[in-house]
């Protein structure tokens, strides 16, 4: 393995540069920061892999003239295409041949700060868990109990309209065993295969059209480039619609909902480092969030409706954790933004596990 090829494999971003501040060569994680690949940042300004800094330019500029080496310092980094990106700096010397270069190496704070973010939000998935499997089986048992209860109750009645009172504890305990599975998710795993994303989007998307007719605007913004994932199919199709469901709900049937599928390169979920990752994007123009429920959206029994169970985003949370993916929220009024992260994986062979 030759240098260049273990420089890729670093998280740390490497950018080397001449007197002249002229890029000379990046690692992969570098063109992941600065979201430019290496054929446009070698040979151009090093300023010119963003739109602009507050890494000071007195700091360069005593780099060159005076020699000095900048240890960790925090800068943030504007790029072209929108986002901002917080690293930590460090600069140095490099003395291996005639001409001088430099050294700058980028560590990505807000990605360890995603990454935080990240194993404490699987954590708080692991423990809700874990305390709904125990929730289950302490009403599920009761439960069948009151319902047999009321079962023979009704064969003993004398009035045949007493019966009505029975009927509804039996519909009620229905009710909740039905909430309850709901919550647990599906007792068997359901089986990967090949899948295209875009058709379960269209999918959802004439659903939900169905249910609110053309007061509704779907929009499509597809990457027809997007590969197909191996993936639960059905499980993705439910996480789409849920969150498509809840978008539409909180535009009460009249607004615009657009789908959107990109692929991002180099990401890390959940503190793992993808080589690519489909990026699917529901986004309304609703009213937005309430800030009082934003951060614990994906919690059971969580809703901005008065009406909603608080399981629809649980549900998609956890189906979307067993893909190894991830979902994020935006929101403000008049865009609200959930992107559901997918990383591209090898199809693991029964074979291969053996």
């Amino acid at each position: 393995m030759n240098l260049a090829s273990i420089l890729n494999q670093l998280l740390t971003g490497v950018v080397i540069v001449d007197d002249q501040w002229i890029v000379r060569y990046v690692n992969a994680a570098a063109e992941s920061i600065f979201d430019h690949s290496a054929k446009r940042l070698i040979g151009e300004p090093f300023a010119e892999a963003y739109y602009e800094s507050d890494l000071p330019l007195s700091t360069l500029q005593n780099c060159l003239s005076e020699d000095q080496t900048v240890v960790n310092s925090e800068a943030s980094f504007f790029l072209h295409s929108g986002q901002r990106v917080t690293t930590e700096v460090s600069i140095q010397s490099l003395h291996d041949d005639a001409k001088k270069h430099w050294l700058i190496e980028l560590k990505q704070v807000d990605l360890q700060r995603q990454i935080s973010r990240e194993t404490q939000q699987q954590q708080q998935l692991f423990a809700t868990q874990s305390l709904l499997r125990g929730m289950a089986h302490e009403i599920k048992n009761p439960l069948g109990g009151l319902r047999g209860a009321a079962q023979l109750l009704a064969l003993e009645l004398p009035d045949e309209e007493l019966k009505e009172y029975t009927d509804l504890i039996v519909t009620q305990a229905d009710r909740l065993r039905t909430l309850i599975d709901r919550m647990m998710g599906p007792v068997q795993a359901e089986q990967k295969r090949e899948t295209n994303l875009h058709e379960l989007l269209e999918r959802v998307a004439k659903t939900v059209r169905y249910e609110y007719g053309e007061r509704l605007s779907i929009k499509r913004d597809y990457d027809p480039s997007l590969p197909e994932l191996w993936a639960m199919a059905e499980s993705c199709e439910q996480v789409f619609l849920n969150i498509a469901q809840n978008a539409a709900q909180a535009l009460n049937g009249e607004g615009q909902i657009t789908f959107k599928s990109r692929i991002e390169h180099q990401l890390t979920l959940l503190g793992r480092r993808y080589r690519q990752c489909a990026v699917i994007s529901i986004i309304d123009d609703g009213p937005g969030i309430d800030d009082a429920i934003k951060a614990s959206l994906f919690y059971p029994m969580v809703s901005g409706r008065a009406e909603g169970t608080g399981l629809g985003l649980s549900m998609a949370h956890s189906l979307v954790h067993q893909h190894q993916g991830k979902i994020e929220v935006d929101s403000e009024p008049g865009n609200t933004v959930f992107r559901i992260y997918l990383p591209y994986q090898r199809q693991v062979t029964e074979e291969a596990n053996l």
